[in-house]
């Protein structure tokens, strides 16, 4: 599948990129999609959350009152959960969210979020480009030369970029990651995908393992 690779002004430069039918052009897999969105979801949560049950409060143990006579609840510690500052009955504990999923199916999933962007033409090729300084002026730009400034955008670079990525920094719409960092969640999140043409080769060699 070939594609136009466009400039930073939005016009196409005269050349073509070739699109791997093996990466962009699969028969899409919506359950390895699910379970690659569901990993990185669930790898997003620290499970630090905690509450204190009663074995963990300060206070006394001694037996508030006498076990019968009251006309009132038996009761043996101002710890116990049905009292006011006792603590909390089977409250969240620390817990590893982490997920595992094989490479080969995390591979399929990503073939298959960047099929899906291709058939919705959401995929652009856009030349290599780099900042003198970092500018986030320059960058949205960038962006409204492609139509791409009131739509959520992930821009795929080749390598590391650090002016790049520090322009992009302060723009909610807009992420930019290197082939490296491209994820399923990230791919699908984006109303648009830019790929820069320094990026394609790694892509699909990391895809085409």
């Amino acid at each position: 599948m070939k594609v136009a690779v466009l400039d930073i002004k939005g016009k196409e430069t005269g050349r073509k990129a070739e699109l791997s039918d093996a990466v962009f052009a699969i028969e899409p897999n919506n359950h390895a999609v699910y379970l690659d969105v569901k990993q990185y979801l669930a790898h997003q949560r620290q499970g630090t959350h905690k509450s204190k049950e009663r074995g963990e409060i300060a206070g006394s143990t001694r037996k508030i009152k006498k076990q019968k006579g009251t006309g009132t609840a038996r009761a043996g510690s101002i710890k116990s959960p049905i009292f006011r500052g006792g603590g909390r009955i089977f409250g969240p504990r620390p817990k590893d969210y982490t997920q595992k999923l094989n490479k080969n199916l995390k591979r399929l999933a990503r073939k298959s979020a960047l099929t899906i962007k291709s058939k919705e033409n959401a995929i652009v090729v856009l030349e290599d480009f780099n900042f003198d300084t970092p500018k986030t002026k320059d960058f949205i730009e960038i962006l409204k030369s492609l139509g791409l400034e009131n739509k959520k955008s992930l821009f795929v670079l080749g390598d590391s970029n650090n002016s790049v990525y520090l322009s992009s920094r302060n723009l909610k719409r807009s992420e930019v990651v290197t082939n490296s960092e491209l994820s399923t969640y990230k791919v699908l999140n984006a109303d648009n995908i830019v790929l820069l043409e320094g990026s394609l080769e790694g892509i699909e060699s990391t895809l085409n393992k």
